[in-house]
């Protein structure tokens, strides 16, 4: 499985065997004894102890899984990790309270690569059930024509990963729904929205200063989810006409922004072009503060130069895909999704409820 994405490889999958064991209890996985991997405040690493105030939403914290919501027929789990994001994988498996599965990847000197499992997943001439769990989708924006003589690599990936035998997919803030369509298989999407939306509500911004912009008409869906969870604020648009490949041109701003804190949302951030010339007619409108937020902080140049020219307050991003040392930056704020993708495994894997006091954890398709 791993490497069939090539932009950005599937980076773990997990698979059930059928000889039944007993699941550790939440309490049990939420304790660890190693600290959780590297984090970062404003640029700075930090290492907060998984027991300690986690910086998740509460649906992930120990007191929001219900233990009489687990199936208790449990069955063996292991989760193997791939190249893309190993750090995040062992988050993954600290949280539900497991070990990385032991597996050997390797490149030859051609590029090939080569992938060796070291211990057994026998369960049906192999593993019984592979879900690929995909934080950052490659080639998710290729997901439509646009113009003639274009092809649709998001379904060609899809193709791909189907046929390598995954029986499930689990995939974090796809670029538009429609991707989970391009599958043949059952796919889980879930959010990074909740992360950064407990993550802006723990700083001290009042509520009547707030307003939540979209950089571009396409993700207004996406901002408009963020008032409601933010004491109902206001929503601006950022109007832009795009003239190629990673070149964007801001028009005009739709909403009013004077005199108030500016939250730009999207879905990631490349070479952050449209967000970088949308902070900037935000402040020509006025706006007191800027912040961007994203899942996917892709990062190609010139994204750093951009977003630590002094244009955002603060760029709050999460770890679907691991941030270069290089590419740190002042502002720079990075949080984890570990613990809502591994609730999510453990709730996909014990066939328990994804709504969680009436707000769902994801999109299913099956």
């Amino acid at each position: 499985m791993n490497g069939v994405v090539s932009a950005r490889p599937l980076f773990f999958q997990f698979t059930t065997l059928p000889n039944p064991i007993t699941r550790f209890p939440l309490r049990h996985r939420l304790t660890c004894n190693v600290v959780e991997p590297l984090k970062f405040d404003n640029g700075n690493p930090h290492f907060p102890l998984l027991t300690t105030h986690p910086a998740f939403p509460t649906f992930s914290s120990p007191n929001s899984h219900l233990q009489n919501d687990i199936n208790k027929n449990y069955t063996r789990l292991r989760i193997f990790s791939g190249t893309a994001n190993p750090a995040l994988s062992q988050e993954i498996a600290c949280y539900m309270g497991l070990e990385l599965g032991k597996i050997k990847i390797k490149r030859f000197a051609d590029g090939e690569i080569y992938v060796q499992l070291q211990e057994s997943v026998r369960g049906r001439a192999s593993a019984k059930n592979i879900t690929a769990v995909i934080p950052y989708f490659g080639y998710a924006r290729a997901d439509r024509k646009t113009q003639g003589r274009e092809f649709i690599a998001a379904k060609l990936v899809a193709n791909l990963i189907t046929e390598a035998g995954a029986n499930r997919v689990l995939a974090c803030d796809l670029h538009s729904g429609q991707s989970m369509g391009y599958f043949d298989i059952p796919v889980d999407h879930v959010y990074g929205q909740p992360v950064i939306l407990d993550y802006l509500a723990s700083k001290t911004i009042r509520s009547d200063d707030l307003v939540v912009v979209s950089p571009d008409v396409g993700g207004v869906a996406r901002a408009r989810a963020f008032p409601k969870k933010l004491s109902d604020a206001p929503l601006a648009i950022v109007d832009k006409r795009r003239h190629g490949h990673n070149v964007t041109e801001v028009m005009n701003l739709i909403g009013d922004v004077k005199g108030k804190v500016a939250v730009m949302v999207d879905d990631m951030i490349d070479t952050a072009g449209t967000i970088a010339k949308g902070a900037a007619l935000l402040h020509q409108e006025g706006a007191q503060e800027v912040y961007a937020c994203c899942t996917h902080a892709v990062f190609s140049p010139p994204a750093i130069e951009r977003l630590s020219s002094g244009l955002f307050q603060e760029v709050i991003i999460t770890n679907t895909i691991p941030v270069l040392e290089q590419n740190y930056f002042l502002q720079l704020t990075v949080l984890s999704v570990a613990n809502l993708l591994g609730e999510t495994i453990w709730r996909v894997h014990d066939d328990c409820s994804l709504i969680l006091n009436g707000s769902a954890l994801m999109h299913c398709r099956q």
